[in-house]
Formats: C-alpha cells, structure tokens, sequence
C-alpha cells in the first residue's frame, strides 16, 4: 500500500496566541519557506532575544526518518539571517518547548523513543544544549509541555504503548521545582478523547482561566488545534472542558492538519500539513530500508 506522508509546513502570525484563540482562527500569516522534497520543519517554540526571533523546530527527513532540533534566527522584518542544527542525539528528537525560568533558558523536546524526558539548559544560548536534568514520570511522556502556575510547575503529556494513548490521552504531574521530583496526577490520564487530549504548544491564561492547545487526532494524526480550558487543577484532580477547532489559513495548500499553536511574545508560531499521496514515500522507505546496515551474517 502506498505510503502516505505527513509534510508539514511552519508560519508565524502575527497576533498573540489570546487573540487567535478567541477569534477562532488564524490571519495573515508569514510562512517559512518549504523544505526540500520529503523534508519538513514541524513544532515550532520560539523566544525573543535583542530583537531577534529565535525559532526552534524539529527537522525531519523522510530518508534518515529521524529528527534533530534546528534553530532560524529572524531579524526585526522576519528574514531569516541564520539557521544551524542546535541538538542531535542518537534517538528521534521533536516538539523543542523552549522557555525561560530561574534565571536560564530551557529546553523540553520529545523524545519518547529514548524512553526517557530530558530537561537540557542552555550553554549557551541559542547554540548549544546541555542535560541539566531527567524528570521520571507514570509513562514514557510524548509532547511534554510545562508551566508555572499558581506557585507550582505543572507538566502536561501523553504517552502509552498503543496509538489511542499516544494521540488521545492526556497526563497531568505537577512538582515544586522545575527538576522536580514530579508527581503524576493519581487520576492520569486525566482524558481520553482523540478529538482533543495531546498537547499542541504553549499553555496561556484566558478570564483566569489555564488554556491548554491540544491536538484533535480524532480523523488524522494533527489534524487540528482546540483549546482545551482547565475548570479545575490541583494535586488531586483537573477538569477540562474542550472548545471547538481552530480553523487553519486559508491561504496555503497545507490544509490538511494544523498540530502546534505556539505562544512568542507579540507573534505566535503554527503548523500545518499536506499528505503526499504519490506513494513515494514508499519508494523512500524501501531505500533507506536497503542502505541500512546489516549485521554479521
């Protein structure tokens, strides 16, 4: 059977990620260009330094089928002024939650693969990438999202051995210092539900209320942005209620999916995907599968 593959495609619009949430959709925005064929830049985080957007995205090949952490650094008019590769590891990397906390800057990327979630500190920033802790949870956590809430950290994740707990579940931890220890929610996951459980870019606060991008997977891996709004959250339990889907733009021919809705100051990072239909990914598959090494006969 034909391979299908996901291309995914990154923007920046300008508006706060409140605004985008409210209205529903997404307006007007800058895309980056697009990957050579069978490539992508996906899960866009970013952070503002003297001026200068510094955009962190998984870059993902087709051919190698693993991904790395790539940085674009974008000057005040959003022309790209540098791009380099700012974390490799052996394991597939994606989803590079960037943030700032006690006076350093944090890295938080996927890695689910490995079987672990490493917190890396900046050394320095944006270039280089250290491991400064590994924080043990209930399971082995995918799309790992954290913030500081009412006086405690909170950790947002799915993660299990079948793809319904990969795409539709949601686990809560929280813990007093960003290291941790990490207590997971008794009640975790605390959702089930493909339409909107798995974490999609930055947490935000709206009427006083914790609001929570999440990924509606319910028809295809990514294939929308809700907000999911928290109506309680303590050590003990957490209620959710769901909104309805954010609509993509219009304005491209990545339509097919939108999975990432990243809070960066004035701007907010998305984005969106096509489905390569062509069956050459299968092709690719069957490469890759032949040049790989083979071991002692």
């Amino acid at each position: 059977m034909p391979r299908r593959c996901d291309i995914w495609r990154v923007g920046i619009a300008p508006a706060p990620i409140e605004r985008i949430a409210a209205e529903g959709t997404v307006h007007e925005v800058r895309w980056l260009a697009e990957e050579p064929s069978f490539r992508f830049l996906a899960d866009p985080f970013g952070l503002w330094r003297d001026g200068r957007l510094h955009l962190f995205a998984e870059a993902y090949d087709y051919r190698t089928r693993h991904g790395v952490v790539d940085c674009l650094t974008f000057d005040a008019d959003f022309a790209v002024i540098a791009r380099r590769t700012v974390l490799r590891e052996p394991w597939h990397l994606s989803y590079p939650y960037v943030f700032e906390a006690d006076g350093e800057t944090w890295m938080l990327p996927e890695a689910a693969r490995s079987g672990a979630l490493t917190l890396y500190r900046a050394a320095p920033f944006p270039d280089r990438w250290e491991p400064a802790s590994r924080l043990e949870l209930d399971v082995a956590p995918i799309d790992a999202t954290p913030m500081r809430h009412e006086g405690r950290w909170w950790l947002f994740y799915s993660g299990g051995r079948d793809r319904a707990a990969r795409m539709g579940t949601l686990h809560v931890a929280w813990a007093e210092r960003l290291e941790g220890p990490w207590h997971p929610l008794a009640g975790n996951p605390i959702r089930r539900d493909m339409a909107g459980a798995r974490p999609g870019g930055t947490p935000f606060i709206a009427e006083g209320q914790l609001c929570l991008p999440v990924q509606d997977c319910s028809h295809t891996y990514g294939g929308a942005i809700r907000i999911l709004r928290f109506t309680h959250l303590s050590p003990d339990r957490a209620e959710t209620e769901l909104g309805p889907p954010i609509a993509a733009p219009a304005d491209t021919a990545y339509r097919e999916g939108m999975h990432t809705l990243a809070r960066c100051g004035p701007v907010t990072l998305i984005d969106v995907k096509k489905i390569d239909r062509t069956g050459r990914g299968w092709l690719i598959d069957l490469a890759r599968r032949f040049r790989r090494p083979r071991g002692p006969a």
